[in-house]
């Protein structure tokens, strides 16, 4: 039997997208990549979105779609990404318009309950989601 997601919870405070934002910002840096951090809260609407300098233009939609995708269906993007890799009736995800399969959004969990979410773009996939899993482990 599977697991249900977790509900959704009280939107996210300015004052805790901020820690989350200043924390995936930091790794970033740490890491000299210049990347889009967007921080959505658990109704959809964005509360904190940062492009970082010489960060590339078209990764500001693609942080946004993967923190959006990671609220709507209250899990990981990068398991939508596993998803298609594995082909056959999972690619029937692409047709999805609503959605992100790229690693990089994750779900941000209060209480058990998803109050928002964080996505970062700018580089590889795997660096996106290390930048955002930085964001995500200062507000757990």
């Amino acid at each position: 039997m599977s697991q249900l997601p977790p509900k959704y919870g009280a939107p996210i405070t300015l004052a805790q997208a901020k820690q989350i934002m200043q924390a995936a910002e930091a790794e970033a840096v740490r890491n000299q990549w210049p990347m889009v951090i967007a921080i959505v809260d658990s109704s959809g609407h964005l509360v904190l979105l940062e492009k970082m300098d010489q960060a590339q233009y078209g990764s500001v939609p693609v942080a946004q779609q993967k923190a959006q995708t990671a609220l709507d269906f209250r899990r990981p993007t990068k398991l939508f990404e596993e998803a298609v890799s594995a082909g056959g009736l999972h690619l029937r995800l692409l047709s999805m318009s609503n959605l992100s399969a790229l690693e990089g959004g994750l779900p941000l969990i209060a209480n058990g309950e998803v109050v928002g979410a964080i996505g970062v773009s700018g580089m590889q996939s795997t660096q996106d989601a290390q930048v955002a899993q930085a964001g995500a482990h200062a507000f757990e």
